[in-house]
């Protein structure tokens, strides 16, 4: 997904994720701002990287819920300030800010997680071994990500 809509992750960090996208006339609507389903993606994938700092080994997660609130229309999109709100057994809840190029509040998601046991897809898994300091004196933890190409290098 983050190779066909041109999105990338540029900061994960525990209970956090940074996704960015440099938005073009391929994500624009008829009236020439960006598509609330390009939204959902990025937001999706934040979400997905976010709550994904925060699982167990043997632990995956799946959307319930996403749902997003559009403050002004854009055409440039930085997706900044997910966070995890609450982090249950079985179910998340979380925020995700949109800001433009000027760190403006564009829009608002707010999605629901599900928590799942079973260790995720065996296909296109990505493990992130060292991302430095993710919270309690630099552990080091284990991510399962199923967002494929998202983190280049890492």
């Amino acid at each position: 997904m983050a190779q066909l809509i041109g999105f990338k992750l540029t900061s994960v960090a525990r209970w956090q994720g940074v996704i960015e996208l440099q938005a073009g006339e391929q994500h624009a609507n008829p009236m020439g701002i960006l598509h609330g389903g390009v939204f959902w993606d990025i937001a999706d994938a934040a979400m997905g990287i976010a709550y994904a700092s925060t699982l167990e080994e043997g632990e995956t997660l799946a959307t319930l819920e996403l749902k997003i609130n559009f403050l002004k229309p854009i055409r440039h999109a930085k997706l900044r300030a997910i966070k995890v709100v609450h982090k249950g057994h079985t179910v998340g809840l979380m925020e995700c800010d949109i800001l433009d190029e000027k760190d403006s509040l564009i829009a608002r998601a707010n999605p629901d997680v599900s928590c799942l046991p079973g260790g995720g897809p065996k296909d296109g898994t990505v493990r992130l071994k060292s991302m430095g300091d993710l919270g309690n004196a630099g552990r080091r933890r284990i991510f399962r990500i199923r967002h494929h190409g998202l983190l280049g290098d890492w």
